[in-house]
This record gives C-alpha cells, sequence and structure tokens, in this order.
C-alpha cells in the first residue's frame, strides 16, 4: 500500500516536471531561432541550394552543424513518408527557405553566393 501512495504522490511532480520540461524545450527552440536569424543578419551563415546552412564564417561552423542536424531529421522524415530522397526534400525546402529569408540574407543560386 505504501508503494501505492508514493506513487498516487508523485503524478503530480511528473506533470510539474514535464511542464517545466516542454516550456525549456519551446524556449531553446525560440533562441534557436533567434539565433538563426542573428547568423544570417551578420552574414555568418548563408543558405545554400541544398536546404542546408553554409558556415560562411568558419568560426561558427559548430552553430551551422547543428542547425543542418536538425534539418536533416526533418528532411529524412518527408522523405521516408513521401519515397523520395532526401536531397529533393532539401532542395523543395530551400526554394521555401529563400523565398521567405529577409533581404540581406547570403543564399546559393546557381552555384554562387549572392545577397538576397
Amino acid at each position: 500500500m505504501q508503494c501505492i501512495s508514493r506513487l498516487i504522490n508523485t503524478k503530480p511532480l511528473l506533470g510539474i516536471m514535464n511542464a517545466i520540461l516542454l516550456a525549456l524545450s519551446l524556449c531553446a527552440t525560440f533562441a534557436w531561432a533567434d539565433n538563426l536569424e542573428a547568423l544570417r543578419a551578420s552574414g555568418a551563415i548563408g543558405e545554400s541550394h541544398t536546404g542546408y546552412v553554409f558556415a560562411r564564417d568558419p568560426a561558427i561552423r559548430a552553430e551551422a552543424d547543428a542547425i543542418n542536424t536538425q534539418r536533416k531529421a526533418i528532411y529524412q522524415e518527408k522523405a521516408a513518408a513521401q519515397g523520395v530522397s532526401i536531397d529533393q526534400v532539401g532542395k523543395v525546402y530551400a526554394e521555401e527557405i529563400f523565398k521567405k529569408v529577409p533581404a540581406g540574407t547570403w543564399i546559393q543560386v546557381n552555384g554562387q553566393w549572392i545577397k538576397k
């Protein structure tokens, strides 16, 4: 009986912990998006035609790799669901990214880097 009592008492605590973890993960996502925008605005990062970012400044290679890791997971999921290659998905996303990024962002068009 005592074990059941402990489980019942920990349920609210687990719910609170899950809510806190969810809030923290949402904050991290917003911080990640803010960081991506700041990197784009500074010119340190560019958007390639493959759907991945390119570190134009070698000092931020780790940040670019982290962004690309997240994008690759999304592209793999979409590719598997649609029965197409991950490269095809990346290129479709690149087109959408190019449309949405603000003016002044470095983008790769026909192998050349230009400012949008």
